[in-house]
């Protein structure tokens, strides 16, 4: 006798079956938030205690806002194989903030803050505040479209400095130097406020915690960027040796955050 029909639980199981089958052939559905290290804030002058706060690093999203006030950029369709991925160190004093990376998706480090040696702010992600010496104004560093705002120009004389652009706002003019303030992210499932513009005394702004991309204070460090990705269950990731990171299931995703790179070399490969 020929089976003419079959339950609908069997027909669906089967129709899923094809679907996660189809899914898996084009690639996977991949969310992500890579930011870079912020810029280093800048020296004091000869007799002072005042350095210009440094830029946050580049912040660029696939969903919410990204950086610079851009819309997110949205997810990234993986098939199976290796992608690079590097997380960028803070710079250090008066020196920019190194890049972040994931696969095709790339932040530039901040800009330095402004100070003795260097009195414009560098540009970068976000740029770094200018410092205000010898009755002259300086310039702060741009920012990067699409990643974090510019840094603030000096008013003559100090400690009249620019704040450092944060990816959400630019930098204020003069002043003590106000920074920008960052970008919100709930990729892990918790939000999290990364990339402030650095700190600065009488100012505001963010400390240079690591993995906060945010811009280092007067002579001091930026924090370190970090790159977090989520995909499906489904799929199998490792890394190379050289990956710091952790991983959560949150919903139907695991969700992989990278807070270091031993080298610009490192892989992910998802299989």
């Amino acid at each position: 006798m020929a089976v003419t029909s079959m339950a609908n639980s069997s027909i669906r199981d089967f129709q899923k079956f094809n679907t996660m089958n189809a899914f898996l052939n084009l690639g996977f559905p991949v969310s992500y938030l890579v930011v870079a290290g912020g810029g280093g804030g800048g020296n004091p002058n000869p007799g002072s205690t005042i350095g210009a706060p440094g830029g946050a690093g580049g912040y660029r999203s696939s969903s919410g806002t990204s950086g610079g006030g851009s819309s997110g950029e949205g997810a990234l369709i993986l098939a199976k194989g290796v992608y690079s991925v590097r997380v960028g160190a803070g710079g250090s004093s008066v020196t920019a903030g190194s890049d972040s990376g994931f696969h095709t998706v790339v932040s530039s480090g901040g800009g330095r803050g402004g100070g003795n040696s260097l009195r414009a702010g560098g540009s970068g992600g976000s740029g770094g505040g200018g410092l205000g010496a010898n009755g002259r104004t300086y310039s702060g560093g741009s920012g990067t479209t699409s990643q974090g705002y510019s840094g603030g120009t000096s008013s003559p004389g100090s400690p009249f400095i620019g704040g450092g652009g944060g990816a959400g706002a630019a930098g204020n003019t003069g002043g003590q130097g106000r920074s920008g303030v960052g970008v919100a992210s709930s990729i892990t499932g918790t939000s999290v406020t990364r990339a402030f513009g650095g700190a600065s005394t009488g100012g505001t702004g963010g400390p240079n915690d690591p993995n906060s991309g945010n811009g280092g204070q007067q002579n001091g460090s930026g924090g370190s960027g970090v790159v977090i990705f989520t995909i499906p269950t489904q799929a199998t990731v490792t890394f190379s040796a050289g990956v710091t990171q952790t991983s959560a299931v949150v919903g139907v995703n695991r969700v992989y955050t990278v807070t270091a790179t031993s080298t610009t070399s490192e892989t992910v490969t998802i299989s």
